[in-house]
């Protein structure tokens, strides 16, 4: 496809992430119908096996080429065929994504983060929304698109501010943190004593990093923003992990804490068994790709159940309740598919399950 022609992808976030919506070209001089487009490794659902059912419709006018699609992953390498000449996702010249707009763009020091600020004036609740372990960066945008979540919760609670920090990566990639992480241990497992990877400049939710973002809720509580009785965590795996680390750095902040499959190892699970005084509810699937999380969670809140913790709940997932939302055990699926799948466990939360997130924004200091 020549290069000068605009290739839009129009995006939104749906229950796994970024969704491809549309494609807008410019620039075509002939007419397009939709017999002549053809999709390419578009799929729909969390395992990237079921393909898009293709074109919905073509529409061309004042020189732009409207192609709407049965929406698919955008995280996956796309392409289309347009009139035997192929489009591939490396060919876009530019990405919406629908609602992005709602979160405005911040840097306070090397805390990059986006912020959803309702137009109430009074001070008004907070829930800070941790991403997990793929959407480390800096380009402050893929903790808004790698999965549902801070936008999800903004449309859900408008009245709140949602604030949406992104984890520094420091140049390491999650294969080398993995490596690292193995180097010293199994990450998979709980190691009491093995060297922490939540140290200064380790990559992640890391506790100088929470820290600086408490620092962050604090100042704004200070100019008046936000209520101080009404601060709540949620995030998913490294950060329902990080959730963990950042309650336990700052536990007089939060009213109530929400970690989602939080990452079980040496520095998550003795906090956990250790739970500060506030309201807590952990969440994952029955099982995934770290197959004693589940195992892991219930040893540490059945110590704090006896000790009379009655502010501390979890709730399993069942293969029933995951494939209400999509997330399938097929018969077609490897079991390292289907663990990996279940790990998607979020999206129920994000759907409020249980009426988990009712539970969370009920709680006051």
């Amino acid at each position: 496809m020549s290069g000068s022609k605009k290739i839009i992808a129009n995006t939104f976030i749906g229950d796994f992430g970024q969704m491809v919506e549309s494609i807008v070209i410019s620039g075509l001089s002939k007419e397009v119908d939709q017999a002549q487009i053809a999709l390419k490794d578009c799929y729909t659902d969390c395992c990237a096996t079921i393909p898009s059912k293709g074109v919905l419709s073509v529409e061309q006018f004042d020189g732009e080429t409207v192609i709407k699609v049965d929406p698919f992953f955008y995280h996956v390498d796309f392409s289309l065929e347009i009139q035997g000449q192929l489009i591939a996702k490396s060919d876009l010249t530019d990405v919406t994504v629908r609602d992005e707009s709602l979160f405005a763009k911040h840097v306070d020091g090397d805390v990059v983060y986006r912020l959803y600020e309702p137009k109430a004036s009074a001070p008004r609740p907070l829930i800070l929304f941790l991403h997990g372990g793929g959407e480390c960066g800096t380009d402050n945008l893929l903790q808004l698109t790698g999965t549902i979540g801070a936008i999800s919760l903004a449309k859900r609670f408008p009245d709140m501010l949602v604030l949406a920090p992104q984890a520094p990566d420091y140049g390491i990639d999650m294969q080398e943190m993995f490596a690292k992480m193995m180097a010293t241990g199994n990450p998979y497992r709980v190691c009491i004593g093995a060297p922490t990877n939540i140290s200064l400049g380790d990559r992640g939710w890391n506790r100088d990093y929470v820290g600086r973002v408490c620092d962050l809720i604090r100042k704004m509580i200070a100019e008046g923003r936000v209520d101080a009785t009404r601060v709540y965590a949620i995030g998913m795996s490294m950060g329902g992990a990080g959730v963990i680390t950042t309650v336990s750095s700052a536990p007089d902040l939060f009213a109530a804490a929400v970690p989602i499959c939080p990452s079980m190892n040496g520095d998550s699970y003795p906090i956990l068994e250790n739970w500060p005084q506030v309201p807590v509810y952990l969440a994952t699937a029955y099982i995934d790709h770290q197959a004693g999380r589940h195992a892991y969670i219930l040893r540490a809140v059945s110590k704090l159940w006896e000790r009379g913790r009655r502010d501390v709940h979890y709730t399993l997932f069942t293969p029933e309740e995951l494939e209400q939302y999509g997330i399938v055990a097929a018969p077609t699926l490897s079991e390292r598919e289907i663990r990996a799948a279940n790990h998607n466990s979020w999206v129920l939360v994000l759907h409020n399950e249980y009426g988990i997130l009712d539970w969370m924004i009920s709680h006051q200091k």
